[in-house]
């Protein structure tokens, strides 16, 4: 048992202990369980796994376009097609667009498109159907999944190496203090931790500081990715059907695009990426996506039918310069906990799927054959190390070109050069450190949402299923709190009223008519925005009380 102390109060953590503990209930994480259950069962060999998922169940704040690459996927499970994995719908055709304003657009022609973007033999799918179904697989093979149990902190051995996490703990009133059904977190020990958060994880970002894992290398660069699910008419709807867009609503100085892509079930997933090294503080992701829809080339599609889902996300877009050591003493990061995303494909799936795989195969060697961890070779050695080294110049020449200079360059080097380009482009700049001051850009306007293709951040809020206890502590920590009106406000307008993409952050007139920086926690989608964009690095996002956020069903 672990003494705790909360609230002046003496209370015990029970403790138990596994030979491997997996943070995150994603596509990398599963695939480490699922990859470490098939070694044991190979060599009759019994050990203990479990995952961790702080979502109230699996797929509930996972989100992605999503295209998938089912490359890994097949090595993890060759017979996944006659294992129902819920992946059906083969990309027919594809398009690039590019939109020079509202209403126009020209079609790149497909020659023209850089080798990595193409998606012939990929797969339109649902992100969280596909991991329900992984942990389906995981479970049968012996693996212990626990939804609604987030790890919001790090055990150590005494030889400082990591040892375990701790759990949340439930039932603690908004001051912090144990309420009467209050349930101290657990202590969770294993041999070796696996962390599988996804883009921007908590734990994995404080393993990046105490083990100096990102010393030498580029800062890590986003995006926020904003997604609906819309049921559309039958007669507009073309199953395999994706479509991508670069240009409007974006400035030419800001990265990122758009995409529609046709599902099963007269269903379309639409969204748009905005790159978070955006200069203008008066930018809104949100209400660009809303702009998004009204362009003819989407409208045309959507018109007529319903909004069925909302969701937002940071996504990984640095690549390979901007990967941390991905070891460290007792453990190891998988999937976009790593960054390991490819951003000239824009896919992240088959990336998380191939590192759980390594970081298994690697995991179980130090541990059952005493073998010196080869994760980081593994991983370099691999196909997916060669991919993302080929694609490492595509994240960096766009931020520096723009989208198409940038994207000329990306196909000169994928298509002419193969990948093999003599220099590597960095990055050193990070996205929060490329905002203006609000006196020396042009104020954006974004037009009312008209209720029909576009909405307000409320109504899509509730799309998203989200749900926090009111009366926790917040997750949604300032380090100063007097630094959103004293310095924020006056010299950015105070950004994070606007990149938040659900109405968390508002400017509110105290009563003597003061403004006053107000958090609306219970909106929060999990996104990581915040925690990712604001100009002083104030604010830290960290996980709610178990199950608590967005649930996602279908994303």
């Amino acid at each position: 048992m672990a003494a705790l102390v909360s609230a002046g109060l003496s209370l015990q953590r029970d403790t138990l202990e596994f030979d491997f503990v997996i943070v995150g209930g994603g596509p990398a994480g599963l695939a480490t369980a699922c990859r470490l259950g098939q070694l044991s069962a190979e060599r009759g060999l019994e050990q203990s796994v479990c995952v961790l998922e702080k979502g109230s169940e699996i797929g509930a704040h996972v989100m992605s376009g999503a295209v998938l690459e089912p490359r890994a996927l097949t090595e993890l499970f060759p017979d996944w097609q006659s294992l129902g994995a819920p992946v059906s719908i083969e990309v027919a055709n594809e398009s690039l667009h590019w939109l020079p304003g509202g209403r126009r657009s020209l079609r790149v022609p497909n020659a023209l498109l850089p080798l990595p973007m193409r998606n012939e033999g990929n797969y339109v799918v649902s992100l969280g159907r596909l991991c329900r179904w992984m942990a389906e697989q995981a479970e049968t093979l012996g693996i212990d999944i626990f939804p609604g149990y987030p790890a919001v902190d790090l055990t150590f051995a005494d030889d400082g190496g990591v040892a375990g996490v701790v759990t949340g703990d439930m039932g603690l009133a908004a001051d912090g203090t144990p309420k009467a059904a209050h349930e101290p977190g657990i202590e969770i020990k294993g041999r070796r931790v696996i962390f599988a958060e996804g883009c921007r994880g908590n734990l994995g970002r404080r393993l990046e500081q105490h083990f100096g894992l990102r010393n030498g290398i580029d800062p890590q660069h986003y995006g926020i990715g904003l997604k609906e699910i819309w049921s559309i008419v039958p007669e507009r709807h073309r199953p395999g059907t994706i479509l991508h867009t670069i240009g409007w609503p974006l400035d030419r100085h800001t990265d990122g695009g758009g995409f529609l892509y046709h599902a099963a079930d007269n269903l379309v997933y639409v969204g748009l990426i905005v790159g978070l090294n955006y200069t203008n503080p008066y930018l809104s992701p949100f209400d660009e996506f809303q702009r998004f829809k009204q362009h003819p080339l989407i409208r045309s599609v959507l018109e007529g039918g319903k909004r069925q889902a909302y969701g937002a996300r940071a996504v990984n877009k640095g690549g390979w310069p901007s990967l941390p050591r991905v070891t460290f003493p007792g453990g190891m990061l998988v999937g976009c906990d790593a960054g390991l995303l490819n951003p000239a494909k824009i896919k992240g799936i088959h990336a998380a799927i191939k590192s759980g795989m390594l970081a298994a195969e690697s995991a179980f060697a130090a541990v059952h054959d005493d073998n010196d961890d080869a994760y980081p070779q593994m991983l370099a050695d691999s196909w997916l190390g060669d991919e993302l080294r080929r694609a490492r110049n595509f994240s960096p020449a766009v931020a520096k070109l723009g989208p198409l200079v940038g994207g000329a360059v990306a196909f000169a080097e994928s298509n002419l050069l193969r990948g093999r380009a003599p220099y590597t482009l960095r990055n050193p700049v990070p996205d929060h450190g490329r905002l203006r001051p609000a006196a020396e850009v042009k104020p954006l306007e974004y037009p009312a949402p008209d209720g029909v293709l576009s909405f307000d951040r409320l109504s899509s809020v509730f799309l998203s299923n989200t749900n926090h206890e009111e009366d926790q502590p917040t997750h949604l920590r300032l380090g100063d709190p007097t630094i959103p009106i004293a310095k924020n406000l006056p010299i950015y307008a105070e950004p994070a009223q606007r990149y938040c993409p659900a109405g968390v952050y508002e400017i509110v007139e105290s009563n003597g008519g003061e403004p006053r920086f107000q958090i609306n926690a219970q909106n929060c989608v999990h996104c990581k925005t915040c925690d990712i964009k604001d100009p002083a690095q104030n604010i830290t996002w960290v996980p709610p009380e178990g199950g608590g956020g967005p649930n996602y069903t279908e994303m």
